[in-house]
């Protein structure tokens, strides 16, 4: 488990929830502004900005908290024992919070009211159908990685996963309960109406549980020290666990340098 004090890693969601929030929403504007009338091009820039937003915001701030981002993340975690219990709930408001500032930055740096409720109805059984298995993906992906000790990908591939998920699921994959709520302060592309949002809480929380259940299940042997490595490597001081052991075959250590 990381040694990082959970202040700071509370900050680290708190911001990178914010950014996430800000990508998401801001690019969806933008695409709106710069391709109106084209709802493909439109998804499709939301998409690609989404998973290069993601990526580069998950290489920031993954070292402090691991970069979650995400309630359902975080408890699936705590339920694998790679993050204290307590911790996985003192997570979820720093989500949320973040997730809400970052919509409102979104709309002030286009110019818009701070906040503008979304009437964008996204409810039908399709919609939560689609949460599920866009959630119940992403932490196959974040879990599979960490299991098998490819922690260093995960930035990439979650990043490639959403964006690519942006197009397969009919929910355009928000598999994240804090971007939900974010999203309902923004009235625009990627807004989502209020009454919309519990649906997809409950259906992203399905496929966290289902995560849960078949991640056990191909990774029996899941260890709690292979789960505090999720999203990505994390430490205080130094470089993430294992990286010492990644030199080239025959290379030696660099010399002591005595003073």
């Amino acid at each position: 488990m990381t040694s990082n004090p959970l202040w700071r890693r509370l900050l680290a969601e708190a911001l990178g929830s914010a950014f996430l929030a800000a990508v998401v929403i801001g690019s969806g504007i933008a695409a709106q502004r710069l391709s109106a009338g084209n709802v493909g091009l439109e998804l499709f820039e939301n998409a690609a900005a989404t998973a290069a937003g993601l990526f580069t915001i998950i290489l920031m701030f993954g070292p402090v908290s691991g970069g979650h981002f995400n309630p359902v993340v975080s408890f699936v975690d705590a339920g694998f024992g790679g993050l204290a219990w307590r911790d996985a709930v003192a997570y979820v408001p720093a989500q949320v919070g973040g997730c809400i500032g970052g919509a409102v930055l979104a709309n002030l740096m286009f110019a818009m009211p701070a906040v503008t409720i979304s009437v964008k109805h996204r409810a039908s059984g399709a919609h939560w159908l689609a949460e599920v298995v866009a959630t119940l993906g992403l932490l196959l992906v974040i879990f599979a990685l960490a299991r098998t000790g490819r922690g260093g990908h995960a930035p990439a591939a979650v990043g490639a996963y959403i964006g690519a998920a942006y197009f397969f699921t009919s929910s355009t994959s928000f598999a994240n309960p804090a971007i939900a709520v974010g999203r309902m302060f923004s009235n625009t592309f990627a807004g989502i109406a209020p009454s919309s949002v519990p649906g997809y809480v409950v259906a992203e929380i399905v496929g966290g549980v289902l995560a849960f259940v078949v991640i056990k299940t191909l990774y029996p042997s899941m260890t709690s020290a292979e789960a505090a490595e999720v999203v990505v490597p994390h430490e205080a001081n130094g470089p993430p666990a294992g990286l010492e052991n990644h030199r080239r075959p025959g290379a030696t250590a660099p010399a002591r340098i005595e003073r």
